[in-house]
């Protein structure tokens, strides 16, 4: 049974307006939301990625799949607050969220205020992206099922009000599962698994790699780290999988984390594919993501 977004916030129906000010979207009066939900209630599933041309491309790329007959350049709803990037195409949003979880999330509670406004039915969350793997080829797909720190917990932390709060950081597995029965197939020529993600505030240090401006370890001990990742079951390293699975989880909505691996960190750290490959890569998730979609909207 479809449901609307319920958030974890008392003080929101207080509020006589809502801007979301990052999006540059105003909600003039949360009692009678009727313009948003025109413009945005019909969304099911909220696609979310790094940057503005990856989801320019995605647009584009789900249009035929959602039986969308339009040429024309795909237009950026937001583009007047010049923060993030916001394509609408069908009942599919999507969104760019900049690199790491702090980005990621302001993004991330004003779309959540967005789609509860909107009044959207059970929307879907789906982070499409990049990372490193730890042990797999370059080229796998991943979809998270636990997000675990830079502590190697499966847990977010975020200071409020001068206070640790801690939060679990898992993404539903009944999802994990749809995602990879409709949207993985046999002859794709390429892997998808569900495995366990490791998210840090920190690309280079965090992730113990050996080639950033600061290194204050062995390759003794940064591989020692990576095996110890591999036996929580983690095979790929991004830098949003936890904040992403947390606050999700926390509000009820379903969301899943689906990225394809660059590099495989057992073998080292610098990025070796060609801009080609890159590009051929970032396509895989939006064969799997895409089809998911299309499954969506036939049930």
């Amino acid at each position: 049974m479809l449901k609307g977004v319920n958030l974890k916030n008392p003080h929101l129906n207080k509020m006589p307006s809502d801007f979301l000010y990052h999006l540059n979207i105003n909600v003039p009066n949360t009692a009678d939301t009727s313009v948003i939900q025109k413009q945005f209630g019909d969304i099911v599933a909220v696609c979310a990625g790094g940057t503005s041309k990856r989801m320019r491309e995605l647009a584009i790329y789900l249009r035929p799949i959602l039986g969308i007959k339009d040429n024309s350049e795909p237009v950026d709803l937001c583009e007047s607050g010049q923060r993030y990037a916001v394509y609408k195409v069908g009942p599919v949003l999507c969104v760019s969220h900049g690199v790491g979880s702090s980005t990621f999330s302001v993004v991330l509670h004003e779309l959540l205020k967005l789609v509860k406004y909107a009044k959207c039915q059970d929307p879907v969350f789906i982070r499409i992206g990049t990372c490193g793997g730890v042990g797999v080829e370059p080229g796998t797909v991943v979809i998270t099922k636990d997000a675990y720190n830079g502590y190697l917990k499966n847990e977010h932390e975020i200071p409020i009000l001068g206070k640790r709060v801690v939060r679990p950081a898992s993404f539903p597995d009944t999802l994990c599962q749809e995602i990879l029965k409709y949207g993985a197939k046999s002859d794709d020529g390429f892997n998808t698994i569900i495995a366990n993600t490791m998210s840090t505030d920190c690309f280079y240090e965090g992730q113990g790699r050996t080639d950033g401006a600061v290194c204050e370890y062995s390759d003794n001990e940064k591989m020692a780290f990576l095996k110890e990742c591999q036996k929580k079951g983690i095979c790929n390293i991004e830098m949003e999988a936890t904040m992403f699975a947390s606050l999700t989880q926390k509000v009820g909505v379903r969301a899943a984390d689906v990225c394809v691996t660059l590099i495989n960190r057992l073998n080292g750290d610098q990025v070796s594919i060609t801009m080609h490959e890159k590009e051929t890569f970032e396509q895989r998730p939006f064969s799997i993501v895409g089809r998911y979609i299309q499954h969506l909207l036939l049930n």
